[in-house]
This record gives structure tokens, C-alpha cells and sequence, in this order.
């Protein structure tokens, strides 16, 4: 079966950093894959260059087995890649619904009753139908999450990229959050999560990876991996002698 996204030695320099360090994994397709790493560890860079919103200096992107590594973001979005962002970023003004809307329309390419009909399914599947008429700008922060997560699966993604979607929520919202991922994997999306919230991971991903100073320093079975010395000497902080 062919990976749903391949990176073979992806690597990323802004001077003498580093923040992809010859990078290498496959994803297969319903797959999903944990990523953890101190703040700074170059996550979110790999996301970038996934995406396409940062080039590499070396190395390669591939998708469903097409190298994708110079295409641009927005062609990366339309063959099938969403992203949620850290920090959320709806347009405050428009409503929930027309944010939706946005992302049908301009990454997935629907219209019309096509675009509208997707759009409330989507917002039922993450819980903010009820609030489709609401202003973006006046959510709270869980809703906020969840319209990120709209918006990422309005574009009809075949590879999600969820960027710390748990960070700041209590942990009702987390659980609640979780429950909808699960849901939307369950549909057959593959999924790549950066997290700081460890146990949200747990109860949703296959496999866990750890990267620290741009380099892919653990990877395997989540239990084991955040059992293993590298975990605690380095994400953890925690001498693995003591």
C-alpha cells in the first residue's frame, strides 16, 4: 500500500539553525501519527513544509506517492491537505458558517447547495452547528478550536495536520474534543497531531514520534516511546538514571 505522505531526509536551515534535520517517516493511509517535542523543537516548521508554506533546503515531500516537495500550498490544499492552526485564526467578522464556507468554496472547490450542504454536515460532525450563525470573533476558545477543526475539514481532506488543537481547554473540553477526532478519524482521514497534552494523544494515535532541535529522536509504539530515556531526558526533563 502506498504511504499517504513520505518524507525522506527533509531539511530545513534559517542560518546556522537547524529546524528540520533530516527528517524521514511515512504515513499510511488511516493512519494516525502523535508528534511531541519541547517548544522550539521545529513541530511545526515540519508542518510547514509539509503544507508547502516553507521550502526545504533539501530533501522531499511525497503524496499518495506524487512528489509534492515545489508545489505551492495552495495546490497542496486542493489535492488534500488541511491543517488547524496553534493559535486559531478564523475571520473574526464573518459567522461561523461563512468561515465554513470559505474553506469549501477556496480549498475544496465546491459551490453552490454542494458547498452548503457539505459545510453543515461538517459542522454537525464537530459540534458547532448550533452556533453556525454566531460571529467568529465572539467564540470561546473551545468553539474556536472546534471552527478551526471546521474549517480544516471543509477543505475534504485526505490528510489532516492538527496543530496543539487541545492547548488551554479544561479537561471536559479536552475529552470532548477528543471524542470529535476520533469521530472524524473513523472516517478514514489520516491524521498527524502536535500535542503537549500527552494523554489526548494517547487515546487517539497509533504511533508516536519525538523531535527535538529539528531531529527525529524516538519513534514507536506511544507507551513505549514515552517510556523510553529520550522522553525523559529530553522532553521531560528527567534524568533517566534517577
Amino acid at each position: 500500500m502506498t504511504p499517504i505522505l513520505e518524507l525522506d531526509r527533509l531539511t530545513k536551515r534559517y542560518g546556522a539553525v537547524t529546524v528540520a534535520d533530516d527528517q524521514s517517516y511515512a504515513l499510511a493511509p488511516g493512519e494516525a501519527l502523535g508528534v511531541i517535542g519541547p517548544n522550539g523543537a521545529g513541530k511545526t516548521t515540519m508542518f510547514n513544509l509539509i503544507t508547502g508554506t516553507v521550502t526545504p533546503d533539501s530533501g522531499s515531500v511525497r503524496f499518495e506517492g506524487r512528489d509534492v516537495t515545489r508545489l505551492n500550498a495552495a495546490t497542496r490544499s486542493r489535492m488534500g491537505i488541511a491543517r488547524s492552526f496553534q493559535v486559531p485564526q478564523p475571520f473574526a467578522q464573518l459567522t461561523v458558517f461563512e468561515n465554513a464556507m470559505i474553506a469549501a468554496t477556496q480549498a475544496a472547490g465546491l459551490s453552490g447547495r454542494t458547498a452548503e450542504r457539505h459545510c453543515l454536515a461538517v459542522l454537525e460532525q464537530t459540534g458547532l452547528l448550533p452556533r453556525a450563525n454566531d460571529r467568529a470573533g465572539g467564540l470561546t476558545l473551545l468553539s474556536r478550536k472546534r471552527l478551526e477543526l471546521t474549517r480544516a475539514m471543509c477543505a475534504k481532506p485526505k490528510l489532516l495536520l492538527l496543530d496543539e488543537i487541545a492547548g488551554g481547554l479544561t479537561e471536559a473540553e479536552c475529552r470532548a474534543l477528543v471524542d470529535t477526532i476520533k469521530d472524524i478519524r473513523a472516517t478514514g482521514v489520516s491524521i498527524i497531531w502536535i500535542e503537549h497534552v500527552v494523554h489526548a494523544l494517547l487515546a487517539v494515535v497509533d504511533r508516536l514520534i519525538v523531535i527535538d532541535f529539528g531531529r527525529k529522536i524516538d519513534e514507536g509504539v506511544p507507551r513505549e516511546v514515552m517510556n523510553s530515556k529520550a522522553v525523559q531526558e529530553i522532553y521531560l526533563g528527567i534524568e533517566a538514571d534517577a
